[in-house]
């Protein structure tokens, strides 16, 4: 399994020629790029932020499908954010799909709604075996008007920590992945809250995943030079026991910054057949 920030696959004004112009799609460069770290790490079953529009989607799947990487099975949300989405995309069936678009947050008295909302499914991996898949995106470090980018932030948390724990106590068993960009470090309160409660049954475990070279950062803001882990993979405590971890990693690829400003992620499962 991988996660990736795609970094803008969809339509938006782009520089072209010197001149920012409109509904410009991603670079092909980065397209190539992006399908060489993917075609790389050859997962079944890929998680993916950044994705534009059902459109999108197709087009990224035709194009995976091109360098041999063929996900016939599919799931796409769209939150509060009409431009940026969340989606799955697996070489296994899609079982159950009990995704949410539109989840409420309240902030100082005054409601919104996630801004990617929760994706989640659960995965006919073997034929014996399931696993549930929760993709999240949380409210990204830049400052918007509205509210306190931070906070609204952890009032995310609050609610995706909510729905971990309805799923938690109907099958204290399962076998869950998390995936995504939660725009935070990891001992951020939205990252905790996620993780749940260090000693109890329904907490989550961080794979602390590293490079080639021991490093962990997933996620580079050239404008300040910032290097961050942004991007997680978190298990239940009984697919922890699953998980081949000398198989999990953030990858490396030369061309990395060329596809996007994010690094992937993935973790190598063992599931009984």
């Amino acid at each position: 399994m991988a996660c990736y920030n795609l970094k803008n696959y969809l339509p938006m004004t782009r520089k072209v020629g010197g001149q920012s112009l409109p509904d410009q799609p991603k670079p092909e460069s980065e397209i190539r790029a992006v399908l060489g770290v993917l075609h790389d790490i050859a997962p079944d079953i890929l998680g993916v932020v950044e994705i534009g529009d059902e459109k999108a989607l197709a087009d990224f799947q035709t194009r995976l499908a091109a360098v041999g990487l063929d996900y016939p099975h599919a799931e796409w949300i769209q939150g509060a954010d009409e431009v940026r989405r969340i989606a799955l995309l697996s070489r296994f069936p899609i079982t159950a799909r009990h995704s949410r678009s539109r989840v409420p947050v309240e902030l100082n008295g005054r409601f919104f709604e996630m801004c990617r909302g929760i994706l989640d499914v659960t995965v006919q991996v073997t034929p014996v075996s399931t696993l549930r898949l929760v993709g999240l995106h949380l409210k990204s470090q830049r400052d918007v008007p509205e509210y306190d980018e931070a906070k609204f932030r952890a009032r995310e948390s609050i609610a995706v920590r909510a729905h971990l724990d309805a799923i938690m106590k109907e099958t204290p068993d399962l076998d869950l992945l998390v995936f995504g960009d939660l725009n935070d470090s990891k001992n951020a309160f939205a990252v905790r809250e996620i993780l749940g409660p260090l000693k109890s049954p329904m907490a989550l475990r961080d794979l602390r995943l590293k490079d080639q070279w021991g490093l962990t950062w997933t996620h580079h803001w050239a404008e300040a030079d910032i290097y961050s882990r942004l991007d997680y993979l978190l298990v239940s405590h009984s697919l922890w026991r699953k998980v081949n971890l000398t198989r999990s990693g953030i990858h490396f690829s030369p061309e990395w910054s060329q596809a996007s400003d994010h690094r992937a992620i993935y973790t190598q499962i063992s599931f009984p057949e």
